[in-house]
C-alpha cells in the first residue's frame, strides 16, 4: 500500500498547535514547581522524625507512587468532587494530580539529597550553636540541592511526558489538539508524527542536560 505523505495542511492549524504547545509547557512548569514544593513539605516532614507527621505523608506519597497517573486523573476529576462536594474543572484536576504525583517522587529525591549530606556537617553546625532551621537553611540544603539537580531534571522530564495524559480530560494540550486536527482532516499519520516530533524537540535538550549533569557529578556536588 502506497501512502502519500502531506504535512502542508498542518500550517492552517498552527494556531491550535501553538495553543497545545503552550498548554503542555505551561502544565509542565506549573506542576513541576508545585510538585517540588509538595515534595519539599513531604521530605522535611519525614525528616522531622515525628511519627504523627511522617505517617500520613508517607501514606500519601505511596498512594501516588504506586498507582497509575491516568487512574489518579480520572479519580480526582470524577470521584473527588463527589467526596468533597466541590466541582473541579479539567485543568484544576490535572494540575492537582500531576503536582501530587510529581511531589511523591520529588520528595524522595529531596529526602535522599538531605540524607546524603555528611553527618559531620550537621555536627559542625550544632557545634557552632546553629538552630536546626538555620543549619538546614545555611549548611545542609545548599549542599543537598547541588546533589539533587540531575534527578530533579529527570523527574521534570517525566512531568512533561505525563502531561500528554491530561488530554483524557479534554484539557487542550498538544495531544488533545492533535486529536481535534485528526478528527477534522482524517490524516492521523501526519498529525501524530507532528505531535511526536514536537515532543521530541522539547524533550531532547532536557534529556541532554540531564545526561550532562549525571556524567559530571563532581562539579554538581562541588
Amino acid at each position: 500500500m502506497h501512502y502519500e505523505w502531506d504535512f502542508g495542511f498542518l500550517w492552517q492549524y498552527r494556531g491550535l498547535i501553538g495553543i497545545g504547545i503552550a498548554y503542555t509547557v505551561g502544565f509542565t512548569l506549573l506542576t513541576s514547581v508545585l510538585g517540588f514544593l509538595a515534595g519539599a513539605v513531604i521530605a522535611l516532614g519525614r525528616i522531622a522524625g515525628r511519627p504523627w507527621m511522617a505517617a500520613p505523608l508517607v501514606a500519601l506519597m505511596e498512594v501516588f507512587r504506586c498507582t497509575p497517573v491516568l487512574v489518579q486523573l480520572v479519580w480526582i476529576y470524577y470521584a473527588l468532587p463527589v467526596l468533597v462536594g466541590v466541582e473541579l474543572s479539567p485543568a484544576a484536576a490535572a494540575v492537582i494530580t500531576l503536582s501530587l504525583y510529581g511531589g511523591a517522587f520529588y520528595a524522595e529525591i529531596i529526602r535522599g539529597g538531605i540524607r546524603g549530606v555528611e553527618p559531620g556537617q550537621w555536627d559542625a553546625g550544632r557545634a557552632l550553636g546553629m538552630t536546626r532551621a538555620k543549619l538546614m537553611r545555611s549548611v545542609v540544603l545548599p549542599q543537598a540541592l547541588r546533589r539533587m539537580v540531575p534527578p530533579l531534571v529527570n523527574q521534570t522530564i517525566l512531568q512533561l511526558k505525563n502531561t500528554s495524559l491530561v488530554s483524557t480530560l479534554a484539557v487542550p494540550d498538544l495531544l488533545y489538539q492533535g486529536q481535534l486536527i485528526t478528527s477534522a482532516t482524517y490524516r492521523p499519520l501526519e498529525v501524530y508524527t507532528m505531535v511526536a516530533v514536537v515532543y521530541f524537540a522539547i524533550l531532547l535538550p532536557l534529556t541532554q542536560l540531564a545526561r550532562l549533569l549525571e556524567t559530571r557529578p563532581s562539579r554538581v556536588a562541588a
